[in-house]
């Protein structure tokens, strides 16, 4: 599969240069930072929220670590909690099942940045499919996130 139209669209309105870095077929985020070769930390991992009026949001933390709800809700002062796979999958239509690119604004969703992905000099993250990952300067990243709310909301596994 190539990039999703959405996000590709997204990238070249940018003008943010990227590298899509080819691995075998994986289906978990810590399995494609191992199948690319690639840090743990510095895999981007999305996870799409809902919250308790039907909006969604995405949450970004690193493939080494799970989102912690309860720091979310104290983030956000409001309950949030995972969306569905069938959600996922209608939020993110052009996308391979389950691989959410970490680019909220690209499909028009908020962002909530947990603070240790910045810790990596290079970002990674899904491509839209499970056979690729986009590669960007943390500073591209950030860039792209626009203003995301940032907080620590996650745990190491």
């Amino acid at each position: 599969m190539s990039i999703p139209g959405t996000l590709n669209n997204f990238l070249a309105e940018h003008a943010v240069a990227y590298q899509l870095v080819p691995h075998p077929h994986s289906n978990s985020a810590s399995r494609t930072a191992e199948a690319a070769h690639v840090p743990g930390d510095a895999v981007a991992k999305a996870v799409l929220l809902v919250e308790e009026d039907g909006q969604y949001r995405l949450a970004v933390v690193p493939a080494t670590r799970r989102v912690k709800l309860g720091q979310l809700h104290r983030l956000l002062g409001e309950h949030v909690g995972l969306a569905t796979e069938d959600e996922v999958a209608r939020v993110f239509a052009d996308c391979e099942r389950g691989a959410i690119p970490a680019l909220g604004a690209a499909y028009g969703l908020e962002t909530l940045l947990d603070d240790s992905v910045l810790e990596q000099r290079n970002v990674y993250f899904e491509a839209g499919d499970h056979e690729s990952l986009v590669r960007l300067r943390e500073t591209d990243f950030l860039h792209l996130l626009g203003l995301p709310r940032r907080g620590q909301f996650s745990a190491h596994i």
